[in-house]
């Protein structure tokens, strides 16, 4: 064969190939267009829209309110937790959790429209200029908050501020009328409320939030309770809402053994990851209880799932809220920023702690539903789902459906709701008849530095009798002698409570007189 006819083969052999590739091509090109085009004009929509109201609506546009509108809107088709932050929101939320924040170091409260100083954060600016306990806040700069129902987030937000401007706070102590000039500086925020011996060897802990900084706080309070004796420690984390997972897991570490599970996250997009303690806790050899309540959530409910699974401890109080979504925050040029839900907590069990969100039930108003159906009365009322079972590492039964079921369950406690209380409640008295004794002994009290004097104080105060007296002069409530003594079992460790945290022993007060009358801590004594 001449090489011309081959070179006519080899070109046709060629043009076939080169034509299959090409219409393969085409079509691999024309489906991807598809898919491509199908993806797009679904988020392409939004942009139609709302290029169509800018060039066509009839009156000027909130162009920034009508954005975050829309993004609030997207987010709301997903999971309750995935939200968008305005800048305001971002930076507020991301401060709650950082371990400090700007401003002048007081906590105060509003007991009867205006704000007083129930502490002055040592070394802050406020005790360098002079604050103490007890003021009472009356102007900000030129703003009068005292008296006029000033809002109290308002107050926060006048009085906070960056590092190193200066605000002048006018307050009122005793007759006089005082404006301090302060500067403000780094206030650092706690997470522990509480750390003392309950009695003998077992140790108290209050976890507020977990922050920044919560491992380091636990671990210095709890070796300082070991120091005075504590072999059991109950660790208080109801009414915890959570914070940051990796604090979480540095405090699992500290009580659990090498290679046990502390807990595994998963999603669509993320592999599942599995985190293991690694035998170096400090805590290892302390018992443990842990207190939840129908408000703990999130990194509370990790760490108390991974102590139950690992049948490391007991947990005591109620079935814990059920937030186990791993939030990812995302951040804008703008300073806004969004939190997307991107995986699951499961615990060492294999329990999802998320609690269901779709269906008919509205998801925020959960909690109400307990209280109305009588979960946080009984156990029996507890919806647990028996169709989800896992074990512990005993062999224990455990069971998803959302939330961490409680080995010993605590009702709420009713006992207490006489007519004397509940009216007083209503009022606050006893937050203001506090402030009262306050007002009438601020010198005694700011003196004292221990139980002993404090409960000396206490003791002299004769509240039987002023206590009813000031609720009948100040807010028109009289109490019998049949409803004091119905009351008082309650209402005094409470008016001890709230007077004792103007003293120097703070909140360390405050929880030694009123867990007495705790019915969860008492069921966790007993189960010890």
């Amino acid at each position: 064969m001449d090489s011309g006819k081959i070179r006519q083969i080899i070109q046709v052999i060629l043009g076939v190939v080169i034509g299959a590739l090409i219409t393969l091509l085409i079509v691999r090109y024309r489906d991807a267009k598809h898919l491509i085009n199908t993806r797009y004009s679904d988020w392409r929509k939004l942009n139609l829209v709302l290029d169509m109201v800018e060039k066509n609506y009839v009156d000027t546009l909130d162009r920034e309110g009508m954005t975050d509108a829309a993004i609030n809107a997207a987010l709301s088709q997903l999971d309750p937790h995935s939200v968008y932050l305005p800048p305001q929101q971002l930076e507020a939320s991301q401060e709650e959790l950082a371990g400090n924040f700007d401003g002048i170091g007081i906590q105060f409260n509003v007991p009867n429209d205006t704000a007083i100083v129930l502490e002055v954060i040592p070394g802050g600016p406020s005790e360098k200029v002079g604050l103490m306990a007890g003021d009472r806040l009356l102007k900000v700069d030129d703003t009068v908050i005292a008296g006029v129902k000033f809002p109290q987030d308002s107050m926060v937000r006048r009085i906070k501020g960056p590092s190193g401007t200066k605000v002048t706070v006018t307050v009122k102590r005793g007759s006089e009328v005082i404006p301090f000039e302060i500067t403000r500086g780094k206030i650092p925020v706690h997470s522990v409320d509480a750390a003392f011996m309950l009695k003998d060897s077992v140790g108290y802990l209050r976890l507020a939030k977990f922050s920044r900084t919560t491992f380091k706080e636990c671990h210095e309070a709890a070796l300082k309770l070991q120091e005075q004796g504590m072999r059991h420690l109950i660790f208080d984390v109801r009414d915890n809402s959570g914070g940051y997972m990796d604090q979480a897991l540095l405090l699992c570490n500290d009580f659990l053994s090498r290679g046990d599970t502390l807990v595994y996250i998963e999603g669509l997009h993320r592999a599942r990851e599995v985190y293991q303690a690694d035998g170096r806790g400090s805590l290892q050899d302390v018992g443990l209880t842990v207190l939840i309540s129908e408000n703990s959530a999130s990194a509370s409910e990790i760490f108390a799932g991974a102590i139950q699974d690992n049948d490391r401890g007991r947990i005591v109080g109620r079935r814990s809220f059920g937030k186990g979504l791993v939030q990812e925050p995302f951040f804008f040029s703008d300073n806004s920023g969004v939190r997307l839900t991107v995986a699951r907590y499961y615990t060492p069990s294999g329990r999802c702690i998320q609690k269901p969100y779709s269906g008919d039930r509205d998801y925020a108003y959960d909690i109400y539903y307990r209280y109305a159906e009588g979960e946080v009365f009984s156990a029996d009322s507890v919806k647990l789902d028996t169709a989800d079972v896992h074990r512990t590492r005993a062999g224990r039964l455990v069971y998803g459906g959302g939330g961490i079921m409680p080995d010993v369950f605590v009702p709420v406690d009713t006992t207490r709701a006489s007519d004397f209380y509940i009216a007083c409640n209503k009022k606050a008295t006893q937050m203001r008849f506090a402030s009262a004794v306050f007002d009438k002994y601020a010198r005694r009290l700011q003196a004292i530095v221990s139980f002993d004097e404090m409960d000396k104080f206490l003791d002299g105060l004769n509240l039987k009798v002023e206590f009813p007296s000031y609720a009948r002069r100040q807010d028109g409530i009289r109490c019998t002698e049949a409803e004091w003594d119905e009351s008082a079992p309650y209402l005094v460790p409470q008016l001890k409570a709230l007077i004792s945290r103007y003293s120097k022993l703070g909140e360390n007060a405050f929880y030694r007189y009123y867990l007495p009358v705790d019915t969860t801590v008492e069921a966790a004594i007993k189960d010890l």
